[in-house]
């Protein structure tokens, strides 16, 4: 697949757009000097203003990728953009998460002049971004609940995936066949490499999305036993710590970034930095170098106290973070914000098991913080309500402390300890 493009993009948009892209990237500069953030949605709420159809303007001529699912589009993006890297071309991406039409527009309008492109895409705006980027690579990672109130349920958002795939002939996909309803929902591409990713969380899959029936489970294996539906065969394959490529080789993953669920995030890069070319040696070489993604496993220095950030966003991601969890005694604050960009309804608390918390420090803040003392109590593990970070590290008097919060609590937590990175 070929990674060349043209040397004078920004100077072939039409007047317009050179415009819209102008205005929108000092509106973006202006935020971050003005601190009210880093800048990657402005810019591109004001390009769209101004030029509706930028997004397709900017994609044009590039190879863009697009990430989705519900957890792990941010540390999947940084993966790829890493193993992409080693091409040594330049890469536009929106490392810091802002997967909608505007944060893709500024992402692709501060690297005019990047051939390839590595875009986190919202599971609910995948189709769109589709249709006007014309990616040439999508990643299907997992579909779970989440945001229920803002995001359509997940067997629409499945079907959508599946109309859209179809509508694109050219497009390669690389899709998590361990994931049933991202399988069917790739199931209609004409291009796919299947990817054994894994898929712990099992509660928003066990019917079959083709006929509905109860879908049987053998390990990793499924299938459907009204239907011929079932998991694909796989070209590559996450076997505990190691990959195995299409080739049947074994290659060991030594990720710096913790838990499984990195691990099957970087299967999944290295697949698509096989459809560029890119060997697993090169690729696995970038991957392992990665050491935060956005804020998330930072481990930063407050008041005497090693805190190390997590995020979790919704039921399948919470079970990703407590299995990351420093062992015991380590304290654990955990924060819950119901915001728009979390989804306010907090309902979700009640699909996650809270008891492996049993027995430790454990503080609870946040805007939500009494739902989430509530759902505690049911578990009956002991807390302590505080109103921040600080106030948890002061009470705890210990060496180090985990932090496990959603996403504007996680944000407004990063910003408290400096935002680092």
């Amino acid at each position: 697949m070929s990674t060349s493009s043209p040397p004078s993009r920004r100077f072939s948009l039409p007047l317009r757009a050179r415009l819209a892209t102008t205005v929108g990237g000092a509106a973006g500069r202006a935020s971050r000097l003005a601190g009210r953030g880093d800048g990657s949605v402005i810019g591109g709420v004001i390009g769209l203003r101004l030029k509706p159809d930028l997004l397709s303007l900017l994609a044009r001529g590039r190879q863009v990728i697009l990430v989705t699912g519900t957890n792990g589009k941010t540390t999947t993006t940084r993966l790829v953009t890493a193993a992409l890297g080693t091409l040594g071309q330049q890469i536009a991406s929106n490392a810091f998460g802002a997967n909608m039409d505007a944060g893709l527009v500024a992402a692709l309008a501060k690297a005019p002049d990047a051939s390839l492109a590595v875009l986190e895409v919202d599971e609910k705006y995948m189709p769109a971004m589709l249709e006007a980027t014309g990616a040439r690579v999508v990643v299907l990672l997992n579909l779970s609940r989440d945001q229920m109130d803002r995001a359509a349920e997940i067997w629409m958002l499945a079907r959508r995936w599946r109309a859209a795939l179809a509508a694109a002939p050219d497009c390669r996909v690389i899709a998590n066949a361990d994931d049933p309803l991202v399988a069917w929902a790739a199931g209609k591409a004409r291009q796919v490499t299947w990817v054994a990713a894994g898929q712990r969380w099992h509660d928003d899959s066990w019917c079959c999305p083709n006929c509905g029936a109860h879908l049987q489970r053998d390990g990793e294996d499924w299938y459907c036993g009204e239907c011929p539906n079932r998991r694909p065969p796989v070209s590559w394959v996450l076997a505990g710590d190691e990959v195995i490529d299409p080739t049947g080789k074994s290659w060991p993953l030594d990720l710096i970034l913790p838990g499984r669920a990195n691990r099957s995030n970087a299967v999944v890069a290295l697949a698509v930095a096989d459809v560029f070319g890119v060997g697993v040696s090169p690729a696995m070489g970038a991957v392992q170098q990665v050491r935060s993604v956005a804020g998330r496993y930072t481990q930063i220095e407050r008041r005497g106290c090693a805190v190390r950030l997590l995020l979790a966003k919704n039921p399948a991601g919470w079970l990703e973070a407590l299995d990351v969890l420093a062992s015991p005694p380590a304290p654990v604050l955990l924060a819950v914000n119901a915001q728009v960009p979390d989804g306010r309804d907090t309902s979700w608390l009640w699909d996650v098991d809270y008891r492996r918390l049993r027995g430790r420090q454990v503080f609870v803040t946040g805007e939500r913080k009494t739902d989430l003392a509530v759902r505690l109590e049911a578990d009956e593990v002991a807390f302590r309500i505080v109103a921040g970070v600080d106030e948890a590290v002061d009470a705890a008097r210990s060496p180090s402390m985990e932090v496990i919060a959603n996403y504007t609590a996680f944000q407004q937590i990063r910003t408290v300890l400096g935002r680092t990175d």
